[in-house]
């Protein structure tokens, strides 16, 4: 293998690549991997698929091919070059392989000539005659050597053995092949030596050369003075190809002075001429005229040499030689040759879903004439969806429109083919286009929904109905098999309801159905080809099952035991009395449910029964001498074709215990149900208004304010640079009435959110939302129990309710026993009309003003400051009065002054 030489071709997937091999390889040796070196060269390959290649042309498939899988290209025998293209100078093996992606690529495989022939002479030995009188330097030609070989490895020189008298000198021919002319170098004497052998070696060009030998026999006769000469040592003549035989082509001339026979002189063609040309020419030997004798071809051949040689008559006689050389013109007399490059030339197959530009043939289209007789256009006749597409060397044919196997499956192509030449030549060629099948069809139900009607209690395994659907596709992609899609009916798998036939599309029963339980059910049918993918489609069947009178009637009302129930009615019962009521369900649909009812044996003359509600009244009284029980046989029983019945006896007794008034029928516990509800209803809504108004009330109390734990808190918080201010309209003040008790308690409890509320030890409930385990109750001294300073300071002392608890527990924090908080008596005084003229109420919210306060103005001043006043809106001069001077500011002074601004909704102690 000498390389490979890669070229793009330029023309869209068209690739051209060139390899050489030596002849002589043997079978099997790989070439070249065609696969790579067109990936290389721009071929769209997938380099994780194996590679795809189908070979639509070659010119020697019995040497080489491509394995299809790796494309790798193979010799399948030995090749030898001589017998493939014998004197050639260039021996090439075409190929045209197609990949899978539609690309086209052009393969040129050149052998490469080995030197394994040796040049070979036609004969064992030459023998000529030579004039003694010949002088130095006449010239012999010599019969030529053959070598199969080509180039420079066919035969290159020749050589002479001995080299006394005679040598020897190579000479070329138009085709590149060489002879030897035997050459008199000195004088000749019959009569000193009559006869010459030598060896004469033929040699090709090889290193080492090959040879071949032949014994040349030389003798030498009396002389004839004069020799034959002719005018020109070559000619050049031209003949039209197709020329009839007969046609003159050259006269040739050439003279001898001798007279007689000795210039008499005969033509021939040299024994070295070739078979093919003395065939196609002849010569006159009288007149040296040479004809035209065959068929003469153009492409055959397009020059013919031809040695002739001129011999008078006398004795030894010297023959004279000259070379003519004839060039055939070519003639339009070749149509042009359309070759289809496929697997079968007169069908090609293409699928219908082959894509837009798909490469379905190659087609090579040949003129064996030269220049414009040779130039050949190709075009594709008629209306279908392909086009040509021409390169150099080739055309293609694609695919130039959308293929639907079902709407046409196949096409009748020409190519028709017209060559330059004047007059043109043409030829056509027809072949068909079949296309094949493609799953692209997807199964086609007749209808897409189907329904059958079944009556109820059928057989299991009953047919119920069947569907189809058409696949137009072919074989396996057009064969249709059925099943059923999985699903549910009541809970459970449809396939325990039908089956289906897969081949025939039939639909079968597997149990009975029941109307009562499955009134109808749908499923859908699956159609599947056998296409690879399969395609599919689907339709919906629904199944109706029909009312069968299969149930029969079962008697609900009145209760019954073991078939028979007890009817008590009252002695003194009129006539139309309602003994009781005969309900029977039947679980049949329409007239096979629709039940009547009737009295069949007993004592029907007391008795008569409704047929259609089954209400059983008296159709007399009963006397003071009647049985005490009556018996009644009841039927109730359905409308279906084949009537179902139920029956039940009935017991009536007579109780005089019961009241004679007639039953208007059972007691409507629904109605009382009705009531009941109402009736807790209404009272649930008065009790959550009630609550609501007591919460009301109790929030309003539980939202005060303590200006006492003010008061402690403030001597522990840092003062804030900016006190708030507070409407008057905010604030109105309430005594307390203690009349009853010297004591006040306050009590604190931590499940509310606002401050300490106050209220009165002895009442027996807490405020709303406070239980009694999480408050500390608190007692202040009554004012006989209080010590007064010389300066009418009120000392007030807080105690808990215990010596050994602390005054005041908020949230768990002690307040000191020690700490006094005193008021001054002249600013009570001060302030006991605006006391007196304020609006007072309890903890009840009940007004007190005037009520028991008709004290003088200071002591109903101090008394109402002891029994604690808490502002909850309205006073207005309280917020804006400030505490009176009392010589000494102390701490006191300044808390009762924060008391008295306190936020709204506060209590001041």
């Amino acid at each position: 293998l000498l390389g490979a030489a890669l070229l793009w071709a330029g023309a869209g997937a068209l690739v051209n690549l060139k390899y050489s091999v030596e002849e002589e390889q043997r079978a099997g040796t790989v070439i070249a991997n065609v696969a790579k070196d067109a990936r290389d060269a721009g071929f769209v390959l997938d380099p994780r698929q194996p590679a795809a290649f189908r070979v639509v042309s070659n010119s020697a498939p019995h040497l080489v091919d491509i394995s299809p899988g790796s494309g790798l290209l193979v010799t399948k025998q030995k090749i030898d070059r001589d017998l493939l293209c014998r004197q050639s100078p260039k021996c090439v093996i075409s190929l045209e392989v197609m990949s899978s992606s539609m690309e086209i690529c052009v393969i040129k495989l050149e052998i490469k000539d080995l030197n394994d022939n040796a040049p070979s002479f036609p004969t064992d030995q030459i023998e000529l005659e030579i004039s003694e009188t010949a002088s130095p330097g006449t010239r012999v030609p010599l019969e030529s050597a053959y070598d199969p070989d080509s180039g420079s490895f066919g035969v290159q020189s020749y050589e002479i053995t001995p080299n006394d008298l005679f040598g020897l000198e190579t000479k070329t021919r138009g085709d590149g092949s060489r002879f030897a002319e035997l050459v008199v170098e000195k004088s000749l004497d019959r009569e000193t030596q009559s006869h010459y052998s030598y060896v004469i070696t033929a040699l090709d060009g090889g290193d080492p050369p090959n040879f071949g030998t032949v014994e040349l026999s030389i003798r030498v006769i009396d002389s004839n003075d004069n020799n034959p000469l002719f005018e020109e040592p070559a000619y050049t003549v031209s003949v039209p190809e197709n020329a009839p035989p007969g046609t003159p082509v050259i006269r040739l001339n050439a003279s001898d002075p001798d007279e007689g026979t000795n210039g008499q002189v005969l033509y021939s063609f040299h024994s070295y001429v070739s078979e093919r040309a003395r065939e196609l020419f002849q010569i006159d030997p009288q007149s040296g005229l040479i004809t035209v004798s065959g068929a003469i071809d153009y492409e055959e051949g397009h020059v013919y040499e031809l040695d002739v040689q001129a011999k008078d008559l006398g004795p030894n006689s010297i023959p004279a030689h000259c070379k003519v050389t004839i060039s055939v013109q070519d003639a339009n007399d070749n149509p042009p040759l359309i070759n289809l490059l496929s697997v079968n030339s007169e069908l090609v197959e293409v699928s219908e879903n082959a894509p837009l530009g798909y490469v379905i043939a190659l087609v090579r289209v040949s003129d064996r004439d030269s220049g414009a007789n040779g130039r050949v256009q190709c075009k594709l006749l008629g209306n279908v969806p392909f086009r040509l597409q021409e390169y150099e060397s080739f055309s293609t044919i694609l695919v130039d429109g959308r293929l639907d196997r079902e709407q046409r499956d196949q096409y009748n192509l020409t190519i028709q083919a017209r060559d330059n030449g004047i007059p043109s030549l043409q030829a056509t060629k027809s072949f068909t286009v079949k296309i094949t099948d493609e799953n692209d069809n997807h199964p086609h139900f007749s209808k897409p929904y189907y329904q059958v009607i079944v009556q109820e209690n059928n057989t299991p395994g009953a047919y119920l109905l069947s569907v189809s659907a058409r696949d137009p596709d072919l074989g396996l992609n057009g064969s249709v098999s059925y099943q059923i899609v999985p699903s549910q009916v009541r809970d459970m798998p449809v396939f325990t309801y039908v089956s289906i036939n897969p081949n025939s599309g039939d639909i079968y029963a597997l149990r009975s159905f029941n109307h009562e339980q499955t009134k109808a059910f749908e499923f859908k049918v699956l159609a599947k080809d056998g296409g690879n993918p399969s395609l599919q489609s689907n339709a919906t069947v629904r199944v109706i099952v029909l009312d069968v009178n299969d149930n029969t009637p079962v008697i609900t009302a009145p209760p019954l035991v073991n078939g028979t129930a007890e009817v008590y009615i009252p002695r003194n019962a009129g006539v139309g009395y309602l003994v009781t009521v005969v309900k029977a369900d039947d679980y049949d649909e329409g007239e096979n449910g629709r039940l009547s009812y009737e009295m069949v044996e007993g004592d029907r003359g007391f008795f008569e029964i409704d047929q259609v509600n089954g209400e059983i009244r008296t159709t007399r009284a009963f006397g003071e001498n009647a049985k005490t029980a009556y018996e009644l046989i009841v039927v109730a029983h359905d409308h279906g074709k084949t009537s179902l019945s139920a029956s039940a006896l009935i017991l009536i007794y007579l109780s005089p215990a019961l009241d004679a008034q007639e039953s208007i029928g059972s007691v409507n516990l629904s109605l009382i149900f009705i009531i009941a509800l109402g009736s807790i209803a209404a009272i649930l809504f008065v009790t959550m208004i009630f609550v609501a108004v007591k919460c009301k009330r109790d929030n309003k109390e539980i939202r005060t304010y303590n200006c006492r734990i003010a008061e402690y808190s403030y001597g522990h918080q840092k003062k804030s640079s900016k006190k708030k201010k507070i409407s008057k309209n905010d604030i109105r003040l309430v005594p307390r009435d203690v009349e009853e008790t010297d004591k006040m308690n306050v009590v604190s409890c931590s499940s509310l959110t606002s401050s300490l509320n106050y209220f009165d030890y002895h009442q027996q409930t807490l405020p709303l939302g406070c239980r009694r385990s999480e408050s500390t109750f608190l007692n202040v001294e009554s004012q006989n129990s209080r010590n007064a300073g010389s300066n009418h300071i009120y000392h007030h002392s807080f105690t808990g309710q215990s010596p050994q608890q602390p005054d005041l527990i908020i949230n768990g924090m002690p307040l000191p026993e020690t700490e006094n908080y005193s008021f001054d008596s002249n600013y009570v005084n001060s302030r006991a009309h605006l006391i007196k003229s304020s609006t007072f109420k309890d903890l009840e919210g009940n007004s007190l003003k005037d009520s028991g306060h008709e004290e003088s103005d200071q002591t109903d001043s101090e008394h109402d400051v002891q029994r604690g006043l808490y502002c909850d809106t309205a006073v207005n001069d309280v917020l804006n009065t400030s505490v009176p001077s009392m010589g000494s500011q102390g701490p006191e002074q300044e808390h009762m002054g924060e008391c008295l601004n306190c936020s709204s909704s506060c209590r001041c102690l």
